[in-house]
């Protein structure tokens, strides 16, 4: 995987909570400045959303769009929102808002990376611990993300 999948300026902490739409829009837009995705992409976030929840467990959410918006995808990139109050994610609390655009299949490996961080408790509580972005920032970068 390329180490620009992810870059210090799409990684961010809000010490206040968000919608899961707002969550959702702020994923997109970070993705679209990053030029990874045309602005179509965020309704197909929203479209995924709609026909099942991006909800993975230990307060994680990963909003992609579905498949039909492929062709809205340019490069593979990725963004990590950290909010510390918290996001009602249809029910389930989400701390952590990582969205994914992937050319191809990138998006599956991306996936695997993530869900393999997010899968161990230990690695989540040095996330929701890290006291700036580019500590994030680095954390998710040295679990090969």
């Amino acid at each position: 995987m390329t180490s620009d999948v992810l870059t210090s300026d799409r990684v961010r902490i809000h010490a206040g909570s968000a919608t899961r739409d707002e969550a959702i829009r702020e994923a997109a837009d970070l993705l679209i400045a990053a030029g990874a995705v045309t602005s179509a992409y965020y309704d197909a976030m929203l479209a995924r959303e709609q026909t099942v929840s991006t909800y993975m467990g230990n307060e994680l959410a990963i909003p992609h769009g579905t498949n039909d918006a492929k062709d809205a995808i340019l490069a593979s990139a990725l963004s990590v929102v950290r909010y510390d109050g918290g996001i009602d994610w249809d029910g389930e609390t989400v701390t952590f808002v990582v969205s994914i655009a992937g050319v191809g299949d990138e998006h599956l490996e991306i996936l695997s990376q993530i869900a393999i961080l997010f899968s161990d408790e230990d690695d989540v509580a040095r996330l929701k611990a890290a006291a700036t972005s580019d500590d994030l920032f680095a954390l998710v970068s040295a679990a090969g993300v």
